[in-house]
């Protein structure tokens, strides 16, 4: 599985990032989904839908700048600092 991420391209690296993260975002702002299940009294594990709806978003947000992270670490990517340009 090392192997195959260190030969992913940074463009597919970002596909996956923002696919990801993107998705988390279109949940955030899309009002008909979270309008939609906010008249919803069914719980989700114990926690009412509307409540639920924001913990998948929020895990989903955090799950994917998490998997970023974990793809830069194993390409050796992490603490890299873009060089200065001389002015």
């Amino acid at each position: 599985m090392r192997s195959a991420i260190r030969a992913m391209s940074s463009r597919t690296k970002m596909t996956i990032f923002w696919l990801l993260f993107g998705a988390s975002i279109l949940l955030a702002v899309a009002p008909p989904l979270y309008l939609a299940g906010s008249g919803i009294d069914t719980p989700i594990l114990g926690i009412p839908f509307s409540v639920a709806y924001w913990i998948v978003d929020a895990l989903l947000a955090t799950g994917a700048v998490w998997l970023l992270w974990v793809f830069e670490n194993i390409r050796g990517e992490v603490g890299e600092e873009p060089e200065e340009v001389a002015v």
